[in-house]
Parts: C-alpha cells; sequence; structure tokens
C-alpha cells in the first residue's frame, strides 16, 4: 500500500489540500499521513496548544468518515514545516506530497512561500499544490 502525505495547517489552504489529499488516497487505494508542523517557540502557547489539538481531533473524524487508511502527525519540534513534511515523506517512502498554497498579490507571485517552494524543489517524490476554492 502507498502512501500520501499532506502538509495541513488550519486555513483554506490547507483544508483543501486536506480534501485533495484524501481524494488521491482513494483514487490510488493508499494510505494518507497528514503532517500538521509548527515551530515552536513564543507564539505557539497553551491557546494556540488546544487549538491545534482541536483541529487534529476534527481532522481525525472526518478521516475515520472517509475510510481511508490514516495517520496523524502533530509536530512542534522547532524544525520548519518543510523539513518535517519531507523527511516524513521520505520516511514512509510517499508517492504523492500534498500541500495547499494561498492566493498572492502580484508581487508575492514571484515569491512563492519559503516552505512551499522549498517542498516543491527538494520533494523525492511527486508534489500536488492545490489553491483553496
Amino acid at each position: 500500500m502507498g502512501t500520501v502525505v499532506v502538509g495541513f495547517v488550519p486555513k483554506p489552504e490547507g483544508e483543501a489540500a486536506l480534501n485533495s489529499g484524501i481524494a488521491e488516497a482513494k483514487l490510488r487505494g493508499a494510505k494518507i499521513v497528514v503532517v500538521n508542523s509548527h515551530r515552536g517557540g513564543s507564539e505557539f502557547d497553551d491557546d494556540a496548544s488546544v487549538k491545534a489539538d482541536k483541529d487534529m481531533e476534527r481532522i481525525g473524524k472526518l478521516l475515520e468518515e472517509s475510510g481511508v487508511e490514516h495517520e496523524l502527525r502533530q509536530l512542534v519540534r522547532g524544525f520548519e514545516p518543510a523539513e518535517d513534511l519531507i523527511s516524513i515523506a521520505e520516511a514512509a517512502d510517499a508517492e504523492l506530497i500534498v500541500i495547499g498554497l494561498r492566493r498572492r498579490s502580484p508581487v508575492g507571485k514571484l515569491i512563492l512561500g519559503s516552505n512551499a517552494q522549498r517542498i516543491l524543489l527538494d520533494a523525492k517524490c511527486p508534489v500536488l499544490a492545490v489553491k483553496a476554492g
């Protein structure tokens, strides 16, 4: 059985990545690994931790309902999210990584988000980048 790794953030682009990841896992008969990575530090306080736990609980229920074999990983290790996503994909011998992209201004389009850019350039497997609605 193959593996699809999804980078999740609790934003519209993360929801789009999750939905596309579920569809890809079903299509491929694959397991889905959803990764929610935080750098930690002062921005990740108790409130942020509680919110992240609730988000992951909601995602777990959604994945249960989808019927896809799944695994959830919430990481707060001080690494960049791209590092976490790429290393998990490599360890799982993933056949696909799914990430969400947000809309950007014309100037912002010249500079893709650093995590998205790193994943697109450094991943050893195909990457599906999706936009929110």
